[in-house]
């Protein structure tokens, strides 16, 4: 196979991490064991894509409507991210990647914003893959939080300051979105940046996702005709 040369390469991918649960049921194993093995397949998802030089990798961690799962899940999940953040995300900042946060605060805890702080001011001159993580995320509720801030700045409401106006707006449009375990939709995965991404969905479930299929969602992006409207 040809290799992908650089420039056929998406700037932003974005990854809905979808299939965790029914991958631990297919098993026969708790939930959780589910949410651990897709946490531990974002991390060497991170490190595929700064091994490509791919300058932005996001990643749909906590939607604003998993606050509806069960107490039970929450807290575990709640319990993952922040050993998560205290740990391996550190190890990501000396590795010379730069992590943002996308989400509101709102129902965070105050220690997990704290973290979500630290790491985000420690990582900020870090020149490697930009790894955004969607957390308490909603791509209406972005789209709703960049519209009150526009409009409490007094600047006239354009496609250009609109954008100003979203969560991190130095992150770019996406230009390749990819979808785990069958599922064939957005789920309000960054509505605004998705504009014009493409789009691939995939059968296997996230925690199956390994190097290879990395390879091969980049090998079907590099053959995409990306017009733009043109």
């Amino acid at each position: 196979m040809k290799p992908i040369s650089s420039d056929s390469l998406p700037t932003h991918i974005g990854v809905i991490l979808d299939g965790n649960r029914r991958w631990a049921r297919a098993r026969g194993l708790p939930t959780f064991n589910g949410h651990k093995k897709g946490y531990e397949v974002l991390l060497k998802m991170a490190y595929m894509a700064r091994k490509r030089g791919i300058k932005f990798a996001s990643a749909f961690i906590f939607s604003t409507e998993n606050w509806s799962r069960s107490d039970e899940e929450v807290d575990y999940l709640m319990k993952l991210l922040f050993w998560a953040f205290g740990h391996d995300m550190k190890k990501l900042v000396r590795d010379n990647f730069r992590i943002v946060f996308m989400g509101r605060s709102d129902k965070v805890s105050p220690k997990i914003l704290a973290q979500i702080n630290e790491l985000e001011k420690t990582s900020e001159g870090n020149t490697g893959t930009t790894l955004v993580l969607c957390f308490n995320y909603g791509g209406h509720a972005e789209i709703v939080d960049a519209a009150a801030k526009l409009a409490q700045s007094g600047e006239s409401f354009t496609e250009e300051n609109f954008a100003k106006n979203l969560y991190h707006p130095e992150v770019p449009p996406c230009d390749l979105i990819v979808r785990t375990s069958g599922e064939k939709r957005l789920s309000g995965f960054q509505l605004w940046r998705a504009a014009y991404a493409e789009f691939i969905f995939l059968d296997k479930n996230w925690p199956d996702f390994g190097e290879q299929d990395f390879e091969d969602v980049l090998t079907e992006f590099a053959l995409r005709s990306r017009r733009f409207g043109k």
